[in-house]
């Protein structure tokens, strides 16, 4: 017990205290009641939205209030409707990979928390995370999300020294060609070596932005209990130079309207103060966790309904941002969702240390799973559906990140790279790793999407760099 206090007095005292930023709890409970928009209402509203021009907390919140299902379902076709402007039918494919669940926090809905004694500890040396490499890039993978406890022992020059591991692996023509980050928050200092290290999105949940119902969630003095220094991590990550910020919520902490409305007092916040709001958002719900108390009885349960027009509502409302989806949600639900706004999805993921290397056992993950199909399932549930599975990492590559990937994606610009380049990591994997069913129908849908370009040079491009790609050439993008 001693060594753990010592251990989160060294975590604290490295901290700077500066809180720009706060949310305004009663404002937004207040903006929560109130009575559902007119048909009138709703029309403007839903009609600034098919203009690509996002909309503001007053307006989000009249969404929130909608509760005739006729008129929700609008909300989720317009919702449609702007993924596909501004995205076009693609999906980024992602997983997760967890170097360790060793955590000083003791979170009342995450089986990592200290306090549960029934958990097998792990912390994965550098051996151990190459390992983890080869076997998702000998799945196909070509992004990751790399993911773990907090603790001492995951510090600043671990990270670093994972991620470069990560990026040296090699395996013939393949390798992980982007890494993003959920990490615990960090002062400017250590945002400014992890900038260093190449890496993509920076992500880190508030988990609930309620700062009462927060302090019952993280209960005692551990680093996490800091709701303010929590909420200020992606204003002292984008002072350190990481200009692509991932945000938030675990919903069933609190109510899910108030929570919406402080997501979006957050990104408007990070527009003001940098000119980029937030990278991705995210959108896990309470799932069970092997010794953790609260998912046992969520106290502000989000149904499948509610949950779509989350989704919906966040797709309209910040248009250019993605919208993340995990394995927690059953594989249904996901499909579902990929038309109501869903543009970044995790496939075949495992949430315990070394569990790629040892697909048998479950021990020690952070949540139960709801999808549990293998990348190739979940790739040909994709191609079923009419959507463009993509490994593809470009905009990383030619620098179209921050504030310059949102000036291409506010307009629908972004759609002009992102389909293409869709199809060409899409293509690689299809003869690199796919068997032959998923290849026939994927080369298909490929054939079918390139019919639909309209003519230009950058249509004979695309033709091109495909043909390519069938004589050998990898890793090819605009």
């Amino acid at each position: 017990m001693w060594l753990l206090k010592i251990s989160i007095t060294v975590m604290k005292s490295k901290r700077i205290f500066n809180h720009p930023f706060n949310i305004d709890r009663d404002k937004l409970y207040a903006l929560v009641e109130g009575t559902e928009p007119t048909p009138q209402e709703l029309e403007t509203i839903l009609n600034k939205a098919k203009a690509l021009k996002g909309l503001n907390l007053e307006e989000v919140a009249a969404l929130l209030r909608v509760k005739n299902h006729d008129e929700i379902y609008k909300i989720m076709d317009v919702a449609k409707f702007v993924k596909e402007e501004i995205y076009g039918k693609r999906l980024v494919i992602f997983a997760p990979l967890y170097t360790g669940n060793v955590c000083v926090n003791n979170c009342t809905y995450c089986a990592f928390r200290r306090a549960n004694k029934n958990l097998t500890r792990k912390v994965l040396d550098m051996d151990e995370i190459e390992q983890e490499t080869r076997i998702l890039l000998e799945d196909g993978h070509k992004r990751l999300l790399l993911i773990c406890g907090e603790t001492p022992l995951n510090n600043i020059d671990y990270i670093c020294q994972a991620i470069r591991r990560v990026y040296s692996v090699q395996m013939g023509k393949d390798n992980i060609r982007r890494i993003n980050v959920e990490l615990a928050p960090m002062d400017v200092a250590d945002f400014q070596k992890l900038h260093e290290e190449n890496i993509g999105t920076y992500v880190c949940f508030q988990e609930t932005y309620d700062s009462e119902l927060y302090k019952e969630y993280h209960p005692e003095d551990t680093p996490k209990s800091d709701y303010l220094y929590r909420l200020n991590v992606m204003h002292r990550a984008m002072e350190g130079g990481v200009v692509d910020v991932g945000l938030g919520v675990l919903f069933g902490l609190a109510d899910y309207r108030f929570e919406i409305l402080a997501l979006m007092e957050h990104a408007n916040d990070l527009e003001k103060s940098f000119g980029c709001g937030p990278h991705t958002i995210s959108f896990p719900r309470i799932e069970p966790a092997e010794g953790a108390p609260l998912p046992e009885n969520i106290p502000h349960k989000v149904s499948d309904d509610d949950f779509k027009k989350i989704i919906a509502i966040i797709r309209i409302a910040l248009p250019y941002t993605g919208i993340i989806l995990s394995t927690r949600e059953s594989d249904e639900l996901r499909t579902e969702l990929f038309n109501y706004g869903i543009s970044q999805i995790s496939a075949g993921s495992r949430t315990n240390p070394g569990a790629y290397s040892h697909v048998a056992d479950k021990s020690g993950s952070q949540f139960a799973l709801g999808d549990h199909r293998s990348l190739e399932e979940v790739i040909s549930g994709m191609i079923d559906s009419g959507y463009i599975p993509s490994f593809c990492t470009g905009c990383y590559r030619h620098g179209r990140v921050g504030a310059d990937f949102m000036d291409l994606a506010k307009p629908g610009l972004i759609k002009q790279y992102c389909l293409p380049n869709a199809m060409f990591s899409f293509k690689e994997y299809l003869y690199d790793f796919a068997g032959p069913e998923t290849r026939e129908k994927g080369l298909a849908l490929i054939k079918k999407m390139v019919e639909e370009l309209p003519s230009s040079k950058r249509k004979d491009t695309v033709l091109s760099e495909l043909k390519e790609i069938e004589s050998g050439k990898r890793d090819c993008y605009f």
